[in-house]
């Protein structure tokens, strides 16, 4: 990313201050603030695609409340995430750093809560800070004056959930429990300073147990197949054929009912799909009305004008889309992130914007208009000049991923790349060695790698230098991947064979 001005800047202003923080004294310049400083809400969902949005254009349903972001502030169109899986998502957002330097690389890692958040920095800098929902990162929340989250994935209904430590049952669907907590503790906050709230939903994470009111939903329709439904995987390496993760894969808890008797093959896998995803949507449904419970709590509470409200989720997913439900792979409709954000009087109504934005992003933007410095040592910038519709010229046109969890479920392979608004460049590694290039603009749905096709050969090895530019810039690489993840151990050590008994004597 080409933002060295500012981050020199940043860095000649934090020189001798703790922690690389820069003295309040200095902030005016860097942040550029007006007025109060805004209350700050950041919504995120689990496995939330933006293609089931129908600001995004969703063809299978819709969602007006969260429609109504997109309306009154900013869509933005090229959001992506690092690391596409829930728990290494939620730790780049909170450290503004990618996997290999906060700690986090796999789900069933354990967060350092020791290291430097964005909660901490606002909390520091006199925001009220909450956490409520999923939280999924193993170890309690830092930096939160209050929190409450759920123990691990969490339960659909009749949730459990970690009241500040102690748990707590609840009674209820857990998509309105998380608001109505929310909700809550906005009521009891002290009112006379700013807040961050991260409001984080469950849904629509797998197994996608609807509520009530939303179970009978499409039952008398069939949700249209993806133009890749029936996709073969020639044309890409070994890694798409691979991977555990088609209709075929659905277990009975997915699909929470007998498959019919009598179906072909092809029958049955139309038969998931319409279970799988009649289900993710309905419980979409729920968060949407949760959404716009929200915000009419906001409007009837007089927090809407400096508030600045997020939407997103933790990273894109498939619908179907090459046969595949989860996550994972640098393919886009996993490393595509929805991102809708209003705040008014500085964001655009309507506006839309096609700049590359990151997760490691989120952070420096908060604490940007919170009129904070980010820490020197993070990898993101503030996306505040996006927002408001004047990007920097030193803007970044590529972006870097990195994803680690293998061998573990659906297969999905190691995996690094890069990507700009029309190329991607990826490279499967670990127990294989393969590379894929890929024209989003004549092949937006990625069925036909071009790597060492002629024709691609100048962008081929831009694209290769752009990676090793990333690499080096954020101090990454694949030596340093294959030293700092070694092959996941058994949880207990397998038993010894026993010894042989000797041999009788003649």
């Amino acid at each position: 990313m080409r933002n060295v001005s500012r981050r020199d800047f940043l860095k000649c202003a934090a020189a001798g201050a703790a922690a690389g923080m820069m003295p309040r004294g200095l902030m005016g310049a860097a942040a550029g603030a007006k007025g109060a400083r805004p209350n700050i809400v950041y919504i995120m969902s689990d496995d939330h695609a933006s293609h089931a949005i129908s600001a995004y254009g969703s063809k299978i349903n819709k969602t007006p409340n969260i429609d109504r972001l997109a309306t009154e502030g900013m869509k933005l169109d090229n959001c992506f995430c690092t690391n596409s899986i829930c728990g290494p998502s939620r730790a780049v957002m909170l450290t503004g750093k990618y996997s290999h330097k906060n700690g986090f690389y796999n789900n069933g890692n354990r967060f350092d809560g020791a290291q430097p958040t964005v909660a901490k920095m606002l909390q520091a800098a006199g925001y009220q800070t909450a956490m409520v929902g999923k939280w999924h990162l193993g170890t309690d929340p830092t930096g939160f004056d209050y929190w409450n989250i759920l123990p691990g994935q969490g339960a659909y209904h009749n949730p459990s959930m970690i009241d500040m430590g102690k748990k707590v049952k609840h009674t209820g669907y857990v998509t309105d429990i998380i608001t109505d907590i929310s909700m809550d503790w906005l009521k009891k906050r002290d009112k006379t300073k700013p807040f961050f709230l991260a409001y984080h939903h469950k849904a629509p994470h797998r197994n996608w147990q609807p509520d009530a009111k939303h179970a009978k939903m499409y039952e008398d329709q069939d949700i249209p197949l993806p133009e890749t439904f029936w996709d073969d995987y020639s044309n890409r390496s070994q890694a798409a054929t691979d991977a555990e993760m088609r209709m075929s894969h659905l277990r009975s808890f997915d699909l929470k009912k007998p498959i019919p008797a009598g179906l072909s093959k092809k029958e049955e896998t139309v038969w998931r799909y319409q279970q799988y995803i009649k289900d993710y949507l309905r419980v979409i449904a729920s968060v949407d009305d949760n959404i716009g419970r929200f915000l009419k709590f906001l409007d009837d509470e007089g927090l809407t004008e400096n508030t600045i409200v997020i939407y997103t989720s933790d990273q894109g997913f498939y619908l179907g889309d090459h046969n595949w439900f989860d996550k994972r792979f640098m393919y886009e409709h996993s490393l595509r992130m929805p991102f809708l954000v209003r705040y008014p009087g500085h964001i655009k109504p309507g506006s839309v914007s096609d700049d590359i934005c990151v997760n490691i992003d989120f952070a420096p933007t908060f604490l940007d208009y919170a009129n904070q410095p980010a820490v020197k040592d993070m990898d993101g910038a503030s996306m505040r000049g996006v927002l408001e519709g004047k990007a920097p010229d030193d803007w970044r046109t590529s972006m870097y991923y990195h994803y680690y969890e293998y061998p573990a479920v659906h297969a999905v392979k190691r995996h690094f790349g890069v990507r700009n608004k029309r190329y991607k460049l990826i490279h499967f590694y670990y127990d294989i060695d393969a590379w894929e290039l890929f024209d989003l603009e004549k092949d937006p749905n990625e069925m036909k790698s071009v790597y060492g096709d002629p024709a691609y050969a100048k962008v081929q090895a831009e694209m290769l230098t752009e990676l090793e530019r990333l690499q080096a810039q954020y101090g990454d690489s694949l030596e340093k991947a294959r030293e700092r993840i070694k092959p996941r151990k058994p949880r207990r050590p397998a038993k010894k064979a026993a010894k042989p008994a000797p041999a009788a004597k003649p």
